[in-house]
């Protein structure tokens, strides 16, 4: 076997990728179909968050450290290809995220910060599951480290702190330009499509920045590690949430069904995994830690389940 696949775990079931696969889409025609309801602006952002897991076919071309296994539906040529179910599941969390966020009537920079902290809450979860499964594979060859002990269960703490980054830098960027955009006389679907494809650009630009500067200059002149960003950064956007909810608006609105769908399907069927693929066993703190998630991720989205009130649009860009 070769290195990248060295962790004690045959092939996932046959029905498991495409479950898995068959889900996310069908969950992206979900989300679309409440989006062209909504209008033109979540289409856009839908797609935007859709372009960024599209987009994950650079980094694995550029050896960054990761490989996926393989889905129905694949671009690119093996063994660096992506599937597009990757993206899709980019796209349908960070878009439910969004509708959770705006429901809450929280600020700008508030409502970015609880986005990223709901997806993160996912893929701390179902990393450490699809790792197994061999949905994709991080490679520990040449660092001389157990595959499955690894930073967090053998998932490099650099991944999660990444996509905290993409998540908070799109949801930002997307609302800022939104509300710039606003006002300005655009020929029809024209802010729609710009914006997303702005907030896009813009947050890959920060992404290549943090990565490529900034994270190796912390780490060589002070030490700072990817552990130790993205332990700061989940506190900062906590505290950034926390001032947010103290001074959210006055907003009574049902809760789209999509809101906590999507994320509850995630946690549910990377959960049910740890148990069918006998993953549980390996290690207790990992068991520990993946209830510790489901609970808290289920519970925030269950608390806000539709309820009678008054009905206002959600992504406002405020």
């Amino acid at each position: 076997m070769p290195p990248i696949l060295a962790i004690p775990y045959p092939q996932a079931p046959a029905y498991c990728f495409p479950i898995a696969e068959l889900s996310l889409y069908v969950l992206f025609v979900a989300c679309l179909i409440h989006a062209v309801r909504q209008g033109s602006r979540h289409i856009g952002y839908l797609f935007g968050g859709l372009l960024f897991g599209i987009l994950e076919y650079v980094n694995v071309n550029a050896n960054l450290g990761y490989t996926y296994g393989k889905f129905w539906i694949m671009f690119g040529r093996a063994p660096k290809d992506i599937p597009l179910c990757i993206g899709v599941g980019w796209g349908i969390i960070m878009y439910a995220s969004r509708l959770f966020s705006d429901r809450l009537g929280l600020a700008l920079w508030s409502a970015a910060a609880l986005d990223a902290l709901l997806a993160i809450s996912i893929d701390l979860s179902m990393d450490t599951v699809a790792y197994r499964l061999h949905m994709w594979h991080w490679d520990w060859s040449d660092k001389g480290l157990d595959p499955l002990t690894a930073q967090w269960f053998g998932v490099p703490w650099g991944n999660f702190f990444g996509w905290l980054m993409v998540v908070f830098f799109y949801a930002s960027f997307s609302r800022l330009l939104e509300r710039a955009l606003l006002n300005r006389k655009l020929a029809p679907g024209a802010e729609a499509a710009l914006s997303p494809l702005l907030a896009v650009l813009l947050s890959q630009i920060c992404l290549y920045v943090m990565l490529v500067h900034v994270g190796p200059f912390l780490h060589d002149q002070f030490g700072i590690t990817s552990l130790h960003r993205f332990v700061v950064f989940i506190v900062i956007l906590a505290g950034i949430t926390a001032w947010g909810l103290r001074r959210k608006k006055a907003i009574r609105a049902d809760m789209p069904f999509l809101a906590w769908f999507v994320p509850v399907w995630f946690h549910c069927f990377f959960f049910a995994w740890l148990f069918i693929g006998g993953f549980y066993q390996e290690n207790a703190w990992m068991l520990v830690t993946s209830t510790i998630n489901i609970v808290l991720g289920v519970s925030v989205h269950l608390i806000a389940m539709p309820k009678r009130g008054v009905i206002k649009p959600a992504m406002q860009g405020a």
